[in-house]
């Protein structure tokens, strides 16, 4: 009897002791991975919620240092150098710390990233960079806070912060143009279709050497027995942009045959709409 005693004893305490309850966080954690031109940028944060609080000013003091979240200090990770304000960032990880005030907001990028909660008081030699941006109302209450990288480009994002009635965002810059230039002008001693082709498109969007795009272009189809529709509007988009419309049209023509080919009625919408402007 006494030992059966233990035994159940003994099954009790184990199960009370592996017995667990989960439950929701009530500031879930959120990871965001973005590809902004050819840098990868990683965030990592709490999202606290409104709760009927009053934020700004109240549960976040304005004048005080915020780790811009909840829990553990957001941190923000670059795999390339990136420009913030005009400072030069580091690749590597920081913290995002702000100073909320009712018209503007600081915002510092910190070395000391794996700390949780605002230092009481900030170290400046693990101040990598800091800006100030404007703070823009908006309408309706945002009840999660919510960070968003905005306004895309091939060279640079917007690290936009909002809650309650409040966003501010950060301008960052990435070295997209110098690692496309430096990639161009390394296989350009001995580029194939691939090269050519992705070195001609870059030209186009980014509004370079139209003329030189051309050229690119001509020897990659050049270098192409069966060029497919999209290869063909893509040229001819170029000769449109280099002031050659006649070529423009020429090429729309064949991209537009072989897209009716295919069965593709997105590049044919877009080739007749083309050879119509270039017409004109």
């Amino acid at each position: 009897m006494k030992k059966l005693l233990l035994i159940t004893l003994a099954f009790t305490m184990s199960y009370a002791v592996n017995a667990q309850i989960t439950t929701p966080q009530p500031s879930p954690f959120s990871k965001i991975e973005q590809k902004v031109g050819l840098t990868d940028v990683t965030l990592e944060y709490s999202r606290p919620s409104m709760r009927g609080r009053v934020i700004f000013g109240d549960l976040v003091p304005f004048g005080k240092v915020w780790r811009t979240g909840a829990n553990a200090r957001t941190k923000i990770t670059f795999s390339e150098d990136v420009t913030v304000g005009g400072t030069s960032l580091k690749a590597g990880s920081y913290a995002i710390l702000t100073i909320p005030q009712a018209d503007k907001w600081d915002v510092i990028f910190y070395t000391d990233y794996e700390s949780s909660g605002a230092p009481k008081e900030l170290d400046e030699t693990k101040v990598a960079a800091r800006t100030t941006v404007e703070v823009y109302p908006i309408e309706m209450d945002i009840q999660s806070f919510t960070i968003s990288f905005d306004d895309l480009t091939t060279s640079s994002a917007v690290l936009g912060m909002l809650w309650e009635k409040v966003y501010v965002g950060v301008k960052f810059e990435v070295p997209t143009d110098d690692a496309v230039m430096t990639s161009i002008d390394k296989v350009m001693s001995g580029p194939g279709f691939g090269d050519y082709y992705a070195a001609a498109g870059y030209f186009l969007s980014e509004g370079k050497d139209l003329d030189k795009a051309k050229k690119w272009i001509d020897k990659a189809m050049a270098m192409n027995d069966n060029p497919r529709f999209w290869q063909l509007r893509q040229q001819s988009l170029i000769y449109a942009a280099a002031g050659d419309k006649a070529g423009a049209i020429d090429l729309a023509k064949k991209s537009l045959a072989a897209a009716e080919e295919a069965g593709n009625a997105d590049y044919v919408k877009m080739n007749k709409e083309s050879i119509a402007e270039w017409m004109q």
